[in-house]
C-alpha cells in the first residue's frame, strides 16, 4: 500500500450513519428525521443543506466518549487502508453546543488519537476551527478558547462554513490570536468563492488553503501560490459530488500541479460524499494518472506541510519510504 497522509478532514464529518446510530442509541436519542436515506447514507440536497445535515448529525455527539470514539474509529479505519498521518479539523462550537467543555473535548480527541496509535501505529493532530457564518466575534471567542486550552495535539487553526457569504477579511483578529500562540494556520477558501477569496485568505497568514482550487481562475494567483509554497488541501471527490466541478476530468488538480502548486489529498467529510482517504489516492491514480512515486510525493508534501514537531515529521517521512513495519489490523 502507498503510505497516505491527510490534512483535510472534518472530525464530526468522519462518522458514518452506522456509528452515529450507535452513539445516538447510547445517548438515548433518535436519529433526526430525514438525516439518513433508505439506502443507509446521509441525505442532503445541496451545500447549504449538507451543512444542516452535518450539524444535525454532529448534535448527536453528547459526551467526551462520543468524540473519542469518532476519532478512534476513523483513524483505525484509515490505518487499515494505508494511512500514516491524519489532521482533523475539529469544531469547539459543536462540542460546546452539546455541553462538552473545551478541556473535556480536547482530552477526548487526544485519547482517541492515543488509542488509535496504540492499535495501529497511525499518528494524528488537531486543528480547531471557527465557523465563519457564526460571525467574526464568535471566531475570536473560539480562538481565545483554543489558546486557553492548548494541548500538544492541538497544532493548528482553520475556518470553515459558508465561504461565499462570509469572506475572510473580518476574521483576521481570530487568526492573529492563534498565530501569536504558535499554531499553524489554514483556511477554507477557493471552494465556493473564487480567487478573491483565496487572496483574502492569504492575508490571514496561512501556509495552507483548505481546497483553494478555484485559484486556477487567476493565473497570476496560481503563480503566486507556487512561488510562496502555499499548500492546497485538495478534496477532488468532495468537489465533484458538491458540484464545484462536474467531473474529475474537469477538476484543476493536474493544472495546478503542472503550475508548480504544492498539493495534498483529503476526504473532507467522507461518509457524506462517498469518499475515503485511500479513495482519493485512487482518484489521483486513476483519474489524474499519477504513478506510485508521484502518490508517495503527495504524501511527502502533506507531511512536509503538517503542523507537527520536527521529530514527528522526520519519523513520518521515514515511514513514507519504508512502510513495511506498520501494524496491520
Amino acid at each position: 500500500m502507498i503510505p497516505q497522509a491527510e490534512l483535510h478532514v472534518h472530525l464530526e464529518g468522519t462518522a458514518p450513519p452506522e456509528l452515529m446510530g450507535r452513539i445516538a442509541a447510547r445517548n438515548g436519542l433518535a436519529l433526526p428525521p430525514g438525516l439518513v436515506s433508505e439506502d443507509g447514507s446521509y441525505h442532503w440536497r445541496d451545500f447549504l443543506h449538507f451543512l444542516e445535515a452535518y450539524d444535525a448529525a454532529a448534535s448527536l455527539l453528547r459526551t467526551p466518549q462520543d468524540f473519542r470514539d469518532v476519532v478512534y474509529e476513523y483513524l483505525v479505519g484509515c490505518a487499515r487502508e494505508g494511512a500514516i498521518y491524519v489532521e482533523f479539523i475539529a469544531s469547539p462550537d459543536h462540542a460546546a453546543a452539546a455541553g462538552v467543555s473545551d478541556a473535556d473535548h480536547v482530552a477526548a480527541l487526544a485519547q482517541g488519537i492515543d488509542d488509535a496509535r496504540a492499535a495501529s501505529g497511525i499518528e494524528a493532530r488537531i486543528l480547531m476551527s471557527c465557523v465563519r457564518n457564526f460571525g467574526p466575534e464568535a471566531a475570536v471567542a473560539v480562538a481565545k478558547r483554543t489558546v486557553a486550552h492548548l494541548h500538544p495535539y492541538v497544532t493548528g487553526f482553520n475556518m470553515g462554513g459558508d465561504e461565499a457569504g462570509f469572506p475572510p477579511g473580518p476574521f483576521a483578529p481570530a487568526f492573529a490570536i492563534v498565530s501569536e500562540a504558535g499554531l499553524g494556520l489554514s483556511c477554507h477558501a477557493g471552494e465556493w468563492a473564487g480567487p478573491e477569496s483565496v487572496r483574502a485568505a492569504l492575508e490571514l497568514g496561512v501556509t495552507r488553503l483548505s481546497h483553494g482550487v478555484r485559484a486556477v481562475e487567476d493565473p497570476a494567483l496560481v503563480a503566486e501560490l507556487a512561488e510562496r509554497g502555499i499548500v492546497l488541501e485538495c478534496c477532488p471527490t468532495s468537489n465533484v459530488v458538491l458540484g464545484v466541478y462536474p467531473d474529475y476530468a474537469r477538476h484543476p488538480f493536474l493544472q495546478l500541479r503542472e503550475a508548480g502548486v504544492r498539493l495534498t489529498l483529503g476526504s473532507d467529510d467522507p461518509p457524506y460524499f462517498g469518499a475515503s482517504l485511500a479513495g482519493e489516492y485512487g482518484v489521483a491514480a486513476e483519474a489524474f494518472g499519477l504513478d506510485d512515486d508521484e502518490l508517495r510525493g503527495l504524501t511527502r508534501t502533506a507531511i512536509g506541510a503538517a503542523f507537527v514537531p520536527e521529530d514527528i515529521r522526520s519519523m513520518l517521512l521515514a515511514g513514507v519510504e519504508d512502510d513495511d513495519d506498520r501494524i496491520t489490523l
